[in-house]
């Protein structure tokens, strides 16, 4: 996590770094629910270490602790987060990764909510501006209801095995 004082809440923020960084503050914070919608984990460090640990804090400190993930695109997530793909394999009955079908594929924001209180939201996926809060039930509740639209036009799941006879 970054000391960086330019970090401040509840206003719009630039830059990469401070995305990756506000992030992390979010993952931190959260203790039972995590929800991310994302276009591909491409932003925001995903496939850095420190993000793993964060992730696999998270999901073992708490027994019903649940990470549920959706992406536009999974060709990132599982080509360049092998980490986040070892813990889908690991915590696979507490974390789930879903695709969006093609009629969710339009959407260019992303945000991560954590606990109904915490979230960060890039505000377009091409331009590093986003807000982050902590503590903001009443934005996190009208994310949440976003994130169930997205959740509604999934159609498929990220598999770590592999079926077959």
């Amino acid at each position: 996590m970054s000391d960086n004082a330019e970090l401040n809440p509840n206003e719009i923020l630039v830059g990469e770094r401070l995305y990756a960084d506000a992030i992390n503050i979010v993952l931190a914070n959260a203790q039972n629910n995590l929800l991310i919608f994302d276009q591909d984990l491409s932003h925001g460090d995903f496939s850095s270490l420190h993000k793993y640990e964060l992730f696999r804090e998270f999901l073992s400190r708490n027994i019903n602790s649940r990470l549920t993930i959706i992406l536009q695109d999974t060709q990132f997530f599982q080509e360049k987060c092998p980490r986040l793909v070892n813990l889908l394999t690991v915590y696979g009955h507490k974390m789930i990764v879903y695709e969006t079908n093609d009629s969710a594929k339009h959407a260019k924001d992303c945000f991560i909510l954590a606990d109904g209180q915490h979230y960060i939201k890039r505000i377009h996926i091409d331009q590093a501006r986003f807000i982050y809060a902590l503590n903001d039930s009443a934005t996190v509740d009208v994310l949440d209801l976003r994130f169930n639209e997205l959740l509604e036009a999934t159609h498929n799941m990220v598999s770590i095995t592999k079926l077959g006879l």
